[in-house]
């Protein structure tokens, strides 16, 4: 959604987290340890941050990656892919290093397990991000698998330093419940939207979302602040302003998962940035990973026109 010479720019969406290159195998089971699995297929995308960017930028947002993307084959993936839905990369290129891989196994029940190198992705600065230049409105997505190692403490020293009006999203992964307290209240203390599963959550509230776990995180964050807990097929659960609301999801036959998480996020910031209320903005978002998850490979989200027509589908 390019903006016009002299127009006023809305908010966008912008992305800090390591985007990857997913090399995915189908297996109809995975080997014992030492043994051996003969895939069925092999594909091999651009995923991690490509898969919430392209959602969102699927749906109108303007978007922008600022993490670092390298030099390479997989670098040159990346690039490709997001040129593709208008994406812009802010950061610069990383020379002389290569992007990483996620290897992804999937079963035929869906169920996902994965290997990741690390390479480009991870050499960022505070100066790279900067690059993005966050402006009142606009929504940065932060990943808690970009709080450990190598990009831990220039991301923690820039989220911090946000101005007040930049909306911060924690996408806490499953790395978020096992960080140093300190540093999980640091983020915290500056997060204005949590969206997670609700493994997540309850890796961090001890609460199970049935109890109300978006309530349980929504205490951990400052006032105002906004929870949203998925609980897969079901849907999820959005908590704001003191009140707990489920938003029911959309049941498929699923063939992959992967990526369903990432475009559940891109899909209700993009919203959230057109000006579309937490709750709506849920429904379309479980609308939107609903879709996704009867495709194969990770950013393989639906464009707006198609949630509007699945949306309408279900209505009548």
């Amino acid at each position: 959604m390019a903006t016009r010479p002299g127009e006023p720019r809305g908010p966008r969406v912008i992305h800090s987290a390591q985007a990857l290159v997913d090399e995915v195998v189908e297996v109809a089971a995975l080997p014992e340890r030492g043994g051996n699995a003969v895939a069925t297929s092999y594909s091999r995308y651009a995923g991690g941050a490509v898969n919430i960017l392209v959602a969102a930028a699927r749906s109108g947002a303007a978007c922008v990656h600022a993490g670092a993307v390298g030099t390479g084959p997989n670098g040159d993936l990346v690039r490709a892919a997001l040129a593709v839905d208008g994406v812009s990369i802010s950061s610069p290129v990383v020379p002389d290093v290569d992007t990483g891989i996620c290897v992804v196994m999937v079963e035929p029940s869906a169920e996902r397990t994965f290997v990741t190198t690390q390479g480009a992705e991870r050499h960022i600065t505070v100066e790279s991000l900067e690059t993005s230049a966050p402006a009142a409105g606009d929504l940065v997505c932060v990943s808690g698998f970009s709080l450990v190692g190598r990009t831990r403490d220039p991301l923690v020293q820039w989220v911090c330093g946000l101005a007040d009006g930049v909306v911060v999203v924690l996408d806490p992964g499953d790395a978020f419940g096992g960080l140093e307290a300190s540093l999980r209240e640091a983020v915290l203390a500056r997060t204005t939207v949590w969206t997670s599963n609700a493994d997540e959550a309850m890796a961090l509230t001890g609460v199970q979302v049935e109890d109300d776990s978006a309530a349980a995180v929504a205490a951990r964050l400052p006032e105002g602040a906004v929870a949203i807990v998925r609980d897969g097929a079901k849907g999820c659960h959005v908590h704001e302003a003191g009140r707990t609301t489920y938003v029911a999801g959309h049941p498929q036959e699923a063939v992959d998962t992967n990526g369903a998480g990432d475009t559940h996020t891109g899909v209700l910031l993009a919203e959230r940035a057109r000006g579309t209320g937490w709750l709506d903005a849920a429904q379309r978002a479980n609308a939107a990973g609903a879709i996704k998850v009867t495709r194969r490979g990770p950013a393989t989200a639906p464009s707006s026109e198609e949630i509007d027509a699945f949306l309408a589908a279900r209505r009548g």
